[in-house]
């Protein structure tokens, strides 16, 4: 069954018509060509497809599109301002915080839902908050 869905993505209100039962990842990528929202396991466990949606991190590959009807979804497009990074992909680009980059935009994502509900976290807290990003 197709339904209509609006939601604000970086900022700017979408509205797609879509299979239901479609997830978030295949919208993003496909139908709005943010590709920076990567494909990796396809259960959520590897974290290369957090979005984030209301200022949290989800799986955007085993979380169906339907979840974002009406929210505010901000992919690694949305997160700078402008020409200026946003100051967590500034670090990950000042210290070298990445290989290929296929995961990047997942960590990045997720480590700003993790600063933005805990502003200081210890190196315990941020290990466990990240931990389920995994580089290859």
């Amino acid at each position: 069954m197709t339904k209509t869905i609006s939601f604000t993505l970086n900022g700017a209100v979408r509205k797609v018509t879509i299979d239901d039962e479609r997830m978030l990842l295949w919208v993003l990528r496909d139908d709005l060509e943010m590709s920076g929202t990567k494909y990796g396991c396809g259960k959520a466990l590897c974290g290369s497809c957090t979005v984030l949606v209301n200022d949290q991190a989800v799986g955007a590959c085993s979380t169906k599109a339907t979840f974002a009807d009406g929210k505010k979804v901000i992919t690694i497009e949305g997160l700078a301002t402008g020409d200026h990074l946003h100051p967590i992909q500034a670090a990950f680009v000042k210290h070298a915080g990445f290989q290929c980059g296929f995961c990047t935009p997942g960590m990045i994502l997720g480590a700003h839902a993790l600063l933005a509900k805990n502003p200081r976290p210890t190196r315990e807290q941020i290990m466990e908050g990240m931990d389920r990003h995994l580089c290859r």
